[in-house]
């Protein structure tokens, strides 16, 4: 309980930096969007040209990976601009939007290496088949690994200009320092959104069932808005992660306390295992 009060106090001072720098909010955007053009260069080509109604293959493969690899390189990108704007506002500087993609820009060879990488493990820990049993434990406890072990990649890769796999080693020796609060941080971020989401979708369904009374163009037009601020919501939950993410690596590497952070809540949070 100790240990989630301070993670629970470092959370509300992410906040609080965001709060103050809400321009840290476009990069989850542009992420998003750019996801969706990926996902609609993939899908719509194959799903008029049927490429796959005569089984998967190799080519399905080599399209799986060309997929999972381009979706991994725009989420990386964009998470490394707003992991690198994010300590550059620890710092006590004032990123802006061109900060963030200057940042990624002078690490995209180390961005294309790691976007592999996981596009790998992505395509090896979901397989071809269905999983059961042993296999499919298994494969959940990789999976659970591997996002332990590369939560502090991106701050890496942003600020040490070092390779993938180097970034990927490093990570993992830093989790022996941040491992309380990388797991409970994140599973506080997870179930807080959580909760707000599934509140806000259960009283817009209300609120839209309501309307349509009124109408079925103003529910439609609630349902417009509606759907913006759940959107709205996802965009600050990804913020929040990149920021706390941030102060993560910050003091595991540096022994640095950002401003607004208190120096002995994160000394007790990071201390010696």
């Amino acid at each position: 309980m100790e240990r989630f009060g301070r993670s629970w106090e470092l959370l509300k001072a992410c906040f609080a930096v965001l709060r103050d720098d809400k321009e840290l909010m476009l990069f989850p955007v542009l992420s998003g969007f750019s996801a969706l053009l990926v996902l609609a260069t993939f899908a719509l080509p194959l799903f008029f040209t049927q490429a796959f109604s005569h089984g998967f293959g190799l080519f399905g493969m080599l399209v799986a990976f060309a997929f999972y690899f381009s979706q991994y390189l725009v989420i990386f990108y964009f998470n490394a601009a707003l992991v690198g704007a994010a300590l550059k506002r620890l710092e006590g500087g004032d990123p802006t939007l061109s900060d963030g993609i200057a940042i990624a820009n002078e690490n995209i060879s180390a961005i294309l290496g790691y976007a592999a990488i996981a596009a790998t493990v992505g395509m090896l820990l979901r397989g071809r088949h269905r999983r059961r049993g042993l296999e499919a434990l298994a494969r959940s406890l990789a999976g659970m690994a591997w996002t332990l072990g590369t939560f502090l990649v991106v701050p890496v890769l942003v600020t040490r200009k070092i390779g993938p796999i180097d970034a990927i080693t490093e990570s993992a020796r830093l989790l022996k320092k941040t491992w309380g609060e990388n797991l409970i941080g994140s599973a506080g971020i997870w179930l807080g959104f959580g909760i707000v989401t599934f509140l806000y979708i259960a009283a817009s369904v209300v609120l839209v069932v309501l309307a349509a009374k009124a109408g079925t163009v103003f529910a439609i037009a609630l349902g417009a808005v509606l759907l913006l601020g759940l959107l709205l919501i996802g965009v600050v939950k990804s913020a929040i992660k990149a920021i706390y993410t941030a102060v993560l690596y910050r003091y595991a590497a540096e022994g640095a306390a950002p401003d607004g952070f208190d120096a002995q809540q994160l000394s007790l949070a990071f201390g010696s295992r």
